[in-house]
């Protein structure tokens, strides 16, 4: 097994980089949830709207931008700050991080297992960190340069991790069911993963698709980006559309795969994918709350019935499962289904 040449020490993109030809995508507009309003008295008309607001976005738009969660704008852009200083240093210092030969685990600094001859690649570098549970965190890869990276993530991770159990309880009452229904199968020993992308300009002969098109095995995703570039695009039906860029503080929320088990599909977990730009440089970040991989997700009983039977097989360790078999543009949760 062999790991992909970093995008940062390419001057022009190979052939394994261009996924699609030119094509303009319409635009869709991201709806915003207002957490403040959201959990405030449960029985008022706002928070009333607000959970009708939050259903009917992951219903049928399949995502959504938090706002006023209670997360100070300096938090972010400190994390945003050691993130860019990080892909900043030079590649003998960046390498120091480097996921070992030949490891399937994710955790690490690099790009793509190279799997295949011809497996198409994603046009960024990357670092994987594991922020939870701690018995988990490999900190020999955890960057000490710059010397408050891991202070400020750590810091952010428990904010990000309280947002998520938030959004995972509102998520069950906007389906008219206990508020904890979502959190007892997320379990007590869930796995909070962190991708830290460095996008990189792309002036080749065609447009890169700098991720290639893939749905998340969480059951909730966060993106967050440092500057309004626009990069995100989500497949629905047959067809791709672009995300606007969103200004911080505000966070993009998409449920991943086992959030659309425990919904019975009420809830999708759409393909996306992010598109390089021809000029500008980018950082991203993803944190990925995976479910605690002893536990069974399945659809929730109050999500069942003789009107809409259970769409999916239950399902231990979905990510241990089935990760190896994500492939750029297949749904693996399809093969879950009854």
């Amino acid at each position: 097994m062999a790991y992909n040449v970093l995008p940062s020490t390419v001057n022009a993109p190979r052939e394994n980089y261009i996924h699609n030809p030119a094509a303009i995508f319409p635009l869709l507009q991201i709806p915003k949830v207002d957490l403040c309003v959201l959990n405030s008295e449960p029985s008022s008309p706002e928070a009333t709207q607000e959970l009708k607001i939050l259903r009917f976005a992951l219903t049928v738009c399949g995502f959504f931008q938090v706002v006023n969660h209670g997360i100070d704008i300096s938090p972010l852009e400190e994390l945003y700050d050691v993130t860019k200083r990080f892909f900043l240093l030079p590649p003998e210092e960046k390498h120091k991080y480097s996921r070992p030969a030949g490891d399937l685990d994710l955790a690490g600094f690099g790009n793509d297992q190279i799997l295949t001859q011809h497996q198409t690649l994603d046009w960024n570098d990357v670092l994987y960190l594991d922020l939870y549970p701690e018995d988990q965190r490999t900190l020999k890869l955890w960057p000490d340069n710059p010397n408050d990276f891991r202070k400020v993530l750590l810091e952010c991770r428990a904010k990000l991790q309280k947002l998520n159990e938030l959004i995972l309880k509102a998520m069950a009452k906007s389906l008219n069911l206990e508020d904890n229904t979502f959190l007892r199968q997320y379990g007590e020993s869930p796995r909070v993963l962190s991708r830290f992308n460095s996008h990189h300009p792309c002036s080749g002969s065609g447009p890169q698709v700098e991720a290639k098109p893939h749905s998340d095995a969480s059951a909730l995703t966060f993106f967050l980006q440092d500057k309004p570039v626009e990069a995100f695009q989500v497949l629905r039906g047959d067809k791709w559309f672009r995300l606007p860029a969103i200004a911080h503080p505000a966070i993009l929320v998409m449920p991943g795969d086992q959030a659309e088990i425990m919904t019975n599909g009420l809830f999708k977990s759409l393909l996306h994918r992010f598109v390089a730009n021809s000029e500008r440089e980018r950082i991203s970040i993803s944190i990925f709350f995976i479910p605690d991989k002893e536990n069974v997700i399945e659809p929730a009983e109050g999500l069942v019935d003789e009107k809409r039977p259970s769409l999916y097989r239950p399902v231990v360790d979905y990510v241990g499962a089935f990760y190896p078999e994500h492939r750029e543009g297949n749904r693996v949760i399809d093969a879950l289904k009854k």
